[in-house]
């Protein structure tokens, strides 16, 4: 089952004794399960957190027995537990515990592995699921759309005492992805430097912290939209925070094949998910290769090809010569240039 805020609800108003949930990504759990908990606390019952990953079946037993001093059901959570990591033995003395618990509420998550953008649990997380379908609720959280996220700023912003104004959720989004982690904290850090006011597009633009790969791929746009002062602006930028030159290579280089490889694909009508599977993309490959399709438009096949053997040459140049590496990079970003994309 996806998870859903109004199942959610029903559930715990129902007074269900297991609450389970998983995702591909912690801050997807936590987000989730603090909702579930802040409905739980609000009759204030004793509460055990039994840390994971793997927490003992003693533990687990204990914990569910345990009655209440003040009466009432006590709250056991067990934040990010590994069903895979126990035998099939114990893993089947669990579900039984939280199947006779009439002393508690369980309260579980897990990070469980993603591949091609799909999450596909393995056999011991497959029985821990069905065990808590059949007890509570038990739902895989997904990862929000951008309209979502976008929504999700604006809510951290307000929480903050504070507004986003027209645009600055759309650049902190391109600038950082979508790692809720990432994004909760800049929103914390531009709240307090705007004063607890408004950001500004501008305010994200000069003060925001991005990921080398947002950064790298502004410059490739640049570079495809013949912006070359821009573009080694930005390298000035990255070069100035002590980004690690071979880093930065290795970076453009990524981005490049990204351009590539959907440029293939989009000449053999396969679709970018396609392009996720065959490569082993994981995580937030619809960004990622969304932004390589956009910029891939400008460039011919000839210009992907001779802009990587530049980008090969200068990761050469970078670990074996004795020349300023700086240098280098200003060199090749020039060439990368001349290679350039449709103008």
């Amino acid at each position: 089952m996806l998870y859903s805020e109004k199942e959610l609800n029903k559930k715990l108003n129902a007074g269900c004794g297991v609450f389970y949930f998983y995702a591909s990504e912690e801050a997807l759990v936590q987000s989730a399960a603090s909702k579930a908990e802040h409905f739980l606390m609000e009759d204030d019952p004793e509460t055990t957190v039994l840390a994971g990953p793997t927490p003992s079946v003693e533990e687990i037993v204990m914990a569910a027995g345990t009655i209440s001093f003040f009466g009432g059901r006590r709250l056991v959570k067990m934040p990010l537990i590994r069903p895979s990591a126990y035998s099939d033995k114990d893993l089947q003395e669990i579900c039984d515990t939280l199947a006779d618990a009439e002393n508690a509420v369980f309260l579980l998550t897990s990070v469980l592995e993603e591949k091609f953008g799909k999450i596909r649990p393995g056999k011991r997380e497959q029985k821990l699921i069905s065990a808590c379908e059949k007890l509570g609720y038990c739902a895989q959280v997904t990862k929000p759309g951008r309209t979502e996220l976008q929504k999700m700023l604006q809510g951290w912003a307000e929480e903050m005492g504070t507004r986003l104004a027209p645009g600055a959720d759309t650049q902190l989004l391109d600038r950082c992805g979508e790692d809720q982690f990432l994004l909760r904290n800049e929103v914390d850090k531009l709240a307090a430097l705007s004063g607890y006011d408004t950001v500004t597009p501008d305010m994200v633009r000069a003060l925001g912290t991005v990921t080398l790969d947002a950064d790298t791929m502004d410059m490739v746009r640049s570079v495809a939209a013949g912006q070359t002062g821009k573009a080694l602006q930005k390298l000035k930028v990255l070069l100035e925070l002590q980004n690690d030159p071979i880093l930065i290579t290795g970076a453009l280089i990524a981005n490049y094949l990204d351009i590539y490889r959907v440029f293939l694909a989009r000449r053999s009508r396969r679709q970018l998910a396609d392009v996720a599977k065959d490569f082993g993309y994981t995580g937030k490959w619809q960004y990622r290769l969304g932004n390589a399709e956009k910029t891939a438009a400008r460039f011919s096949r000839d210009q992907i090809e001779q802009s990587l053997s530049i980008l090969q040459n200068l990761d050469l140049d970078l670990k074996r010569s004795k020349l300023d590496s700086d240098l280098l990079l200003q060199k090749a970003l020039c060439q990368l240039a001349l290679a350039g994309g449709r103008r």
